[in-house]
């Protein structure tokens, strides 16, 4: 029975590492999951535990960006820093030795970018999240969502065609555009929209290469899925069994593992390709998810 158990571990960590970077909605494919693959858990650990195993994918953008995020580094000051820094005030000399040696300040730009994206979402998203929760997780908003965002995904490709990017880079992203990509990011608080997928779409209608909408969809994952899994722990506390902590560390892990190979594949698949197959995949799947949902409710 366990071994069962860790087998449904194993593929809820599968199916998180791919869909949650991948354009297609892994919240909505959790909920479908759901209806095939029950964990043999309390509904509140069910709950915390969808959650929280994002913090393993999480952790497979830590390790492949980290030469992109990490904002500190350990570099000698130049003579003539080192005159300049003389001649200012003790208090002011000391924060400004601080920035010159160990900051990096087009990546500590760029942290404040994925920071100003994440306002929308803290402001709009967050006070309703517990009401969209219990409102919305449903196979007929997962399938509607999932329908129309690959209609849009399919539209706004063919609209981009005769366009040329205009950020190529992300340290030419600004921040006007950041929060406009942060705005889209709202819409994926219903279930089956995909967050990746709302930020993508985002990004490339307010003229981002695929590139870039992409890699800044996954750091503007980070302060929002570490948030969202903090705030279930706290909604949850820690008082976890020794079975529900292995459970949960096996599915963090391999959301790990396939993440990598997740990320890795779309950066490289994004290079050649548009985003047209994510699309006719979400159609496809929501017209399913609808026949089975209303063909078993006509049977039952």
């Amino acid at each position: 029975m366990i071994f069962i158990e860790f087998l449904k571990v194993i593929f809820l960590g599968i199916v998180e590492g791919i869909t949650e970077w991948l354009p297609i909605s892994s919240t909505g494919h959790m909920i479908l999951v759901d209806e095939f693959i029950r964990l043999d858990v309390t509904p509140e650990f069910k709950e915390l535990f969808l959650v929280v195993i994002q913090l393993g994918a999480i952790l497979a953008v830590v390790v492949l960006f980290w030469n992109k995020l990490w904002p500190f580094y350990n570099r000698s000051l130049t003579v003539q820093a080192r005159t300049r820094l003389k001649k200012q005030p003790a208090v002011k000399r000391l924060a400004m030795t601080f920035v010159e040696r160990f900051c990096d300040k087009e990546k500590w730009i760029l942290w404040f970018k994925i920071l100003v994206a994440c306002l929308p979402t803290i402001i709009i998203a967050l006070p309703f999240n517990d009401v969209i929760e219990e409102k919305f997780n449903n196979y007929v908003v997962v399938a509607i969502a999932l329908i129309v965002y690959g209609v849009l995904f399919i539209l706004i490709e063919n609209y981009n065609k005769k366009r040329r990017p205009k950020t190529r880079n992300l340290q030419s992203l600004s921040f006007k555009t950041a929060f406009l990509i942060g705005c889209f990011q709202v819409l994926a608080v219903i279930p089956g929209t995909s967050r990746s997928g709302s930020t993508i779409i985002g990004g490339i209608l307010v003229g981002t290469s695929r590139t870039v909408a992409a890699e800044f969809t996954f750091f503007l994952a980070i302060p929002v899925m570490f948030g969202a899994s903090l705030l279930k722990l706290i909604k949850f506390g820690l008082a976890f069994s020794t079975y529900e902590i292995i459970i949960l560390v096996v599915a963090m892990l391999v959301a790990f593992i396939v993440s990598v190979i997740s990320i890795k594949f779309l950066m490289g698949y994004i290079k050649k390709h548009d985003f047209k197959v994510f699309g006719w995949y979400r159609i496809i799947l929501g017209v399913l998810v609808l026949a089975y949902f209303i063909g078993k409710k006509m049977l039952m």
